[in-house]
This record gives structure tokens, sequence and C-alpha cells, in this order.
């Protein structure tokens, strides 16, 4: 069995501070073999939001993917945002854009999808496309996980959102490499879904795995929350925690199950 935390928009430099500690003392105590963090870790890709950012990634003594998202490209300066975009980024969270985590049960692959000329918007390349289907394609009969800033497909209430830019193409590739995940977050709201339901690849479906903001004032209507996800013996269970503000700590909101099938997963 193997446990992730997949966390999201953390939006150093807007954050409600009471979260924190509480979300750094569930982390421990979950044992996760894995955290996940699909981008916007800061607000405005300024040095003290990477510090901070940097500091709360250091309280947590698990192994950890971290990719960024549109947030993490400065906004205001153009030079910058066109000519280092994510300088700051590399400095002070991790010079690898496209991060890899493998053990015996699972391999997670990350990519950047955040662009300095897509705005608020994200793009996967083709050389991004190629990296991951050799990571993944090689990895056996490992339960297989993709993390984006930007969606694969758009969570229930994303109104006029768009996903990652050259998906299909992805998705192509990934299916032919049996991925079963694909995480992300960039709109601020919690959902699984399947790819079947936009790709329509035969025999394949995988699960879309949206997170809400799980440390920022910016809830868009939602809660904070994030996922802790579990993979075991072809099922997998994903629990939505959110933040109760009155307890003082992220309770279970909603809990689904998935389990494999000829035709890709399916819910239980």
């Amino acid at each position: 069995m193997r446990r992730i935390i997949h966390l999201s928009d953390l939006h150093f430099g807007r954050i409600d501070p009471a979260i924190l500690n509480p979300l750094l003392a569930f982390i421990p105590d979950a044992k996760p073999d894995l955290v996940v963090v699909s981008g916007d870790l800061t607000q405005r890709a300024l040095a003290e939001e990477f510090k901070a950012a940097r500091a709360f990634l250091d309280a947590i003594a698990f192994p950890q993917i971290v990719v960024p998202g549109n947030h993490d490209v400065p906004l205001h300066n153009p030079f910058t945002r066109f000519f280092s975009a994510l300088h700051k980024y590399k400095k002070y969270i991790n010079a690898d854009l496209e991060p890899v985590y493998r053990d015996d049960e699972m391999i997670v692959v990350g990519a950047n999808t955040a662009r300095s000329l897509t705005w608020k918007d994200g793009r996967i390349n083709s050389c991004q496309i190629d990296s991951m289907r050799e990571q993944l394609c090689k990895a056996g009969d490992r339960t297989k996980i993709v993390v984006t800033h930007h969606p694969f497909d758009l969570p229930e209430g994303a109104g006029n959102g768009r996903v990652v830019g050259r998906s299909r193409e992805a998705m192509v590739a990934l299916a032919k490499c049996g991925v079963d995940m694909l995480l992300a977050g960039h709109f601020h709201i919690a959902h699984t879904g399947h790819t079947a339901t936009r790709y329509k690849i035969q025999g394949h479906s995988a699960l879309v795995v949206s997170s809400g903001t799980s440390t920022s004032t910016r809830g868009r209507g939602q809660p904070n929350s994030f996922n802790v996800i579990e993979m075991e013996q072809k099922e997998i269970r994903i629990e939505r925690r959110v933040w109760d503000p009155g307890q003082g700590n992220f309770s279970v909101l909603s809990t689904e199950k998935f389990g494999s099938t000829e035709q890709g997963w399916a819910r239980l």
C-alpha cells in the first residue's frame, strides 16, 4: 500500500496562517510515502514568498514531488517574466522542473506547465511528453502518476477555464503507457474525474484528481483542502480533507473508491 498527500496552490504571500501548524501536524500523523505539491507555491513569485514556501517544505520530513504553477512566474516584471521566469523557483524550491519519484509500487512524474507567454494558462510540450512517456512506459506494473499544475480536465465549477495546452497529444502518449492518475490544482476546486469523459481513448480511463487551495485565502467558494490518496492492489481511495476553522483541523469531507477494470479506473 502507498499513501500520497496531495497539496496544491499554497500561495505563500496570501495564506491563512492559522492553517499551517495544523497541516504540518497532520502530515506526520498520516505517514505518507510521498507528499505532492501541484504548483502555485507563491502569490507573486517574490523572494520572501519563496523563502516562506521553502521553510514550509523543509518542515515536511517526507519525500516530495513539487512542480511550479503560473503564480510562480513573475507577473509585473516583463524582463524577469520572459528571460528568467522560474529563476527564484529554481533557487529556493528545486532546480529540477521535471522531478520523478519511484519505488517498488509507484512512479510519480512531475511536469512544469507554467509558461511566460500563456499568463494564467499552461502548456506541455513535445519534449516533456517524450520524457514522461519514457519514464512511465518502462515502469512495469507500478501505479503510474503524473503531476502538473494545470489539469488535464476541468473540475466541476471551473466555468470557462482551460485544460493544459497540448493535453490531447499528451494523453494519447500517456494512455499507451497505462497512466493511472493525473494530479493537478490551479482552479482551487477539489474534484475527481476520469480522462475517458474528455479524451475517449479506447480501453483507457485514468483518474484526474484536482486539489483545492490547501493554505491560501483565495478559496473561490470552497474551503481549504487537500487529498489523501491510498493505492493498494488495484484499488485507489481518495479522501478529501477540508479545513474546519471551528475545530482548528482538517476533517474528512468525502471518501471515494475506484477499482481497476479492463476499461480503466471505475468508481466502486
